[in-house]
């Protein structure tokens, strides 16, 4: 099984979470700034990370690097989302930027795995909320970093 991360980060927070999961699932690691709409297509498993910036919005890369992910031809490929926020002093946009992922490579025939429960984080409102779970992996490494690697682990158990 290929598996690819695709990330965007600025401060490295979300480059180190994309660096653990690849590591853990034996995957090509590629900033999005790098990436090419056939790094989207080439794999049985797309990962995709990316931070929420201010309320609710794509980190900078993913914002001008959008249209790569859009031109992938997605209807046959597997993609799980991460993301990372801060649901204290963003409890209204708590991990908006993975629901825009998620409607982004829906509308692309995309299959989305590894939706979480929302159980132990403390928010008011997300864009990755369907049905009562996050479309992707949560993570708050300002509030609560020491639940981020058992919060990997059990996600990646899902994905594989």
């Amino acid at each position: 099984m290929s598996i690819t991360v695709v990330f965007g980060s600025d401060s490295g927070c979300t480059k180190a979470i994309a660096t653990r999961i690849g590591k853990k699932l034996n995957a090509t690691v590629l900033n999005i700034t790098k990436a090419k709409t056939a790094d989207f297509e080439d794999c049985s498993l797309l990962v995709l990370g990316c931070p929420t910036y201010g309320v609710g919005d794509l980190q900078a890369d993913w914002e001008e690097r959008l249209g790569v992910l859009e031109e992938a031809d997605l209807s046959n490929t597997k993609v799980a989302i991460f993301g990372t926020g801060d649901q204290v002093t963003y409890p209204d946009s708590f991990i908006d930027a993975v629901g825009i992922l998620y409607d982004t490579v829906v509308a692309k025939g995309a299959t989305v795995i590894g939706f979480t429960d929302t159980k132990g984080y403390d928010f008011s409102g997300s864009q990755a909320l369907r049905d009562g779970k996050f479309v992707g992996l949560a993570l708050d490494e300002d509030n609560q970093s020491s639940k981020t690697e058992g919060r990997i682990t059990e996600w990646i158990k899902q994905l594989v």
